[in-house]
């Protein structure tokens, strides 16, 4: 965790472009195409792009954690309706089934 918090930081890019940059004369100097090509792929995009890589997941992750509070926070809150509007409509059975047996009662009288 220690190693991936501070790698994962642009300040570790900015130190690991500085010291990849250190051996780019070195490179340059040999005139060799395969020590530049490898200097670039091996030195530089790795050291580079590591932290660059890691800082992208964190903000991908922090994002992701805020969807999912917010998509908890929307399920609380559909689940708090639902209840209310439950407790509503057993109010309204208990309200008809009042209303029925009373029709029924009625409806017993005026057949005698």
């Amino acid at each position: 965790m220690f190693i991936t918090t501070v790698v994962g930081t642009m300040w570790a890019a900015y130190i690991f472009t500085l010291l990849a940059l250190i051996s780019l004369p070195g490179a340059i100097s040999s005139g060799n195409t395969v020590i530049i090509v490898g200097w670039i792929a091996q030195t530089f995009l790795q050291l580079v792009l590591l932290p660059i890589i890691i800082v992208g997941q964190n903000v991908q992750s922090a994002a992701a954690d805020k969807r999912s509070e917010q998509t908890y926070s929307d399920a609380e809150a559909i689940l708090h309706e639902c209840l209310q509007l439950q407790a509503h409509l057993q109010a309204q059975d208990r309200v008809l089934d009042d209303l029925v047996t009373r029709m029924e009662k009625v409806s017993g009288l005026a057949a005698s």
